[in-house]
């Protein structure tokens, strides 16, 4: 790692729309936050972990330097979500920075008929992400195929909903939510199709992600504190060490292994942790040293029974130099 460099996870609290429909000035997208983190950092290689939108404020997580390297570890998380749900407005894009579409009249709210709709949506279920959405058709995000006026087509997809539950109802129209989902699940889909069960039309007015995996608004940082703290020098004290917070099964390797697996050598480790479990159908584990500071991310190769067992394993993503 280069002296003097960052790297490191950034947990930020993305402004968005308030609970009232406001936002202060323009709303960022989740690519305009990394920029403005590039810009304060001097720091060229960043990335996020999954986009929010910019109507949708709450945790963003960031990877900066090395920590880049693990950003497709860190996307596979859960999310959790509060959520408002408008009824009566369908918009194009589901959610409130869209054009009106279509309007419907919404009778009195009713806990049971809006129990009965969202027992449709929890579990294992098939979502059709909006047009209006990040998403690669051909190579090209939706949302710029749709705003030139192209049919896009849009196939269902499964994800799941771990919770769904009513918070309360607002009358006129609104209804607040919890969501915890898996990763791929859009919550403006889900107050379309929440919506289009009730017969009332509606669209996602208020989203506020308050965790990504292990992560919480709890922990998160604004954009102002990020920005202060760059000109103080203080931003080192504000990032968290890579690998925290990934799920993955850990094993700690001596420093000879360690050595070994970073110059791409394939390596076997001596009889599994009793504790190790891995998922055979996708055999990674993140490997640390003695501090258990993570070192990189390992791929097992083969797993012997022989001399008292072994992993072979070799390196798939190494930040350890």
């Amino acid at each position: 790692m280069a002296e003097g460099a960052l790297n490191g996870l950034l947990i930020i609290d993305k402004p968005g729309l308030d609970k009232t429909g406001n936002g202060s000035g323009q709303l960022p997208t989740s690519h305009d936050v990394v920029q403005r983190v590039r810009r304060w950092s001097r720091q060229r290689r960043i990335g996020h972990t999954g986009t929010l939108d910019p109507m949708a404020s709450g945790v963003l997580v960031l990877c900066l330097g090395s920590a880049t390297r693990l950003v497709e570890y860190y996307q596979g998380h859960d999310k959790e979500y509060t959520a408002r749900v408008t009824l009566g407005t369908d918009t194009d894009t589901y959610d409130a920075l869209g054009q009106a579409v279509a309007t419907h009249p919404v009778g009195p709210l009713d806990d049971t008929v809006v129990e009965a709709a969202l027992a449709r949506f929890r579990g294992e279920i098939e979502q059709r992400p909006p047009i209006y959405s990040a998403l690669k058709q051909g190579g090209e995000s939706l949302h710029r195929k749709a705003r030139r006026g192209e049919d896009v087509t849009v196939e269902a997809r499964p994800v799941t909903t771990h919770a769904l539950e009513l918070l309360s109802l607002e009358p006129p129209t609104d209804i607040w939510l919890r969501v915890v989902c898996s990763a791929g699940f859009y919550v403006r889909s889900l107050a379309f199709d929440i919506g289009e069960t009730l017969g009332t039309g509606g669209h996602l007015s208020y989203l506020r992600r308050e965790s990504a995996g292990l992560f919480s608004v709890a922990q998160a940082h604004t954009l102002a504190a990020v920005e202060e703290a760059a000109q103080s020098g203080d931003l080192p004290a504000l990032l968290v060490a890579p690998g925290v917070g990934l799920t993955l099964p850990r094993l700690r390797l001596d420093s000879k292994s360690s050595l070994r697996l970073g110059q791409g050598q394939r390596v076997w480790l001596p009889a599994s942790p009793s504790d190790f479990v891995y998922d055979t159908a996708n055999p990674i584990a993140q490997a640390v040293d003695d501090d258990g500071l993570l070192l990189g991310i390992v791929r097992v190769l083969e797993e012997s029974t022989e001399r008292g067992g072994g992993l072979l394993c070799k390196a798939k993503k190494w930040l350890a130099v």
